[in-house]
């Protein structure tokens, strides 16, 4: 029974739901949740480094339940979004409310959305791969998974990652590079893709065409539905989300490099390449996003079966807390900074 402890992960929409429906400053209770109660929860409960035993990997592999945990995420989502959307579209509320309701929404779309369709994203099933992409569009990101899958697990850990932030690069300057370099890396990537493949650019392939597609449609049926106001609460829904990952990108690979070989290419994607935390409520909440360098060494890993390795580099806090603190770069700086090895520092 252990794979509904996950059902924690479903905490922060229902925060959101109770903020909303309550409406007033309660609207702001998702922020507080993830980014204040759940740090000192995660500073309260003691680390857990254990690793599943082999025979229960074998079970857990095939066990339905963890995947239709990920599953529910979807119809969760648009039930939130069509009620926040709602709400919005009556315009009887004051700007803080609508603003408490953004974050609240962008916060779901980052953790629920955008984390759950890069699991998905990575399976084998194309069925899940769809599914995972349905998450992304709200947010707005559906490039994520051309860039993330061709582009970020193939150069994570070296300056020609966009998604890896450089030494003393503070998390606002890399919302900046990351968000342009990703989106113009995923048409680079696709096109590519298109070549290599000998397919027209309007081809069924052509994720990147798609997704344009899609995004706009979807901002059109708002339009039509809700008015011109809730097209724009969307939208900032979305950079909040996206945002969200961005931070989480950040804290990942933040000052970690793969050494670059005498042939000019660099070595393997390792265990010290990403930052892991083991503290327990992120871990759940995240769906085990957090030990993030197993999930690099073997991409094709399902949440459940990730390892943490003793040799990983692991931050002091947790992925939420963590993301806290990156937000004050001269803090971030001190804490990590010494944590980097110094063979991966800047000469």
């Amino acid at each position: 029974m252990k794979e509904f402890k996950y059902l924690a992960a479903f905490s922060i929409p229902l925060t959101a739901w109770v903020g909303i429906s309550l409406g007033g400053y309660y609207t702001f209770l998702t922020p507080l949740y993830a980014f204040v109660f759940i740090p000192l929860l995660e500073m309260l409960l003691p680390e857990d480094p254990a690793n599943t035993s082999p025979a229960v990997k074998a079970t857990d592999r095939i066990n339905p339940v963890f995947d239709w945990l990920l599953y529910l995420n979807i119809p969760i989502i648009m039930l939130l979004l069509w009620f926040a959307f709602n709400i919005v579209a009556d315009n009887a509320h004051p700007i803080y409310e609508y603003i408490g309701i953004a974050f609240s929404v962008g916060i779901v779309l980052g953790t629920n959305g955008i984390n759950v369709g890069h699991e998905l994203g990575h399976r084998i099933s194309g069925v899940e791969r769809f599914l995972g992409k349905i998450l992304l569009l709200p947010s707005l990101y559906m490039h994520f998974y051309v860039e993330h899958n061709f582009g970020h697990h193939l150069h994570a850990a070296t300056p020609e990652d966009p998604a890896t932030a450089r030494y003393n690069q503070s998390v606002y300057s890399f919302w900046f590079t990351s968000v342009i370099r990703q989106y113009t890396n995923a048409w680079k990537i696709q096109l590519k893709l298109l070549q290599t493949g000998n397919k027209p650019f309007l081809s069924t392939d052509n994720n990147m065409f798609w997704f344009s597609l899609f995004q706009a449609a979807y901002l059109l049926l708002l339009w039509a539905v809700f008015g011109i106001e809730t097209v724009g609460f969307a939208i900032l829904c979305a950079i909040i989300g996206f945002l969200l990952l961005e931070t989480v990108n950040y804290i990942e690979h933040y000052g970690l490099l793969r050494k670059k070989l005498p042939s000019g290419r660099y070595e393997r994607v390792q265990e010290i390449h990403s930052w892991n935390s083991n503290h327990l409520v992120g871990r759940i909440v995240l769906y085990e996003l957090t030990r993030h360098s197993d999930h690099h060494y073997k991409s094709s890993k399902k949440y459940q079966l990730l390892d943490y390795h003793s040799k990983s580099p692991d931050m002091p806090f947790g992925y939420p807390t963590s993301m806290v603190l990156a937000l004050i770069p001269p803090l971030w700086f001190r804490i990590m900074n010494p944590r980097i090895p110094e063979a991966m520092k800047p000469a």
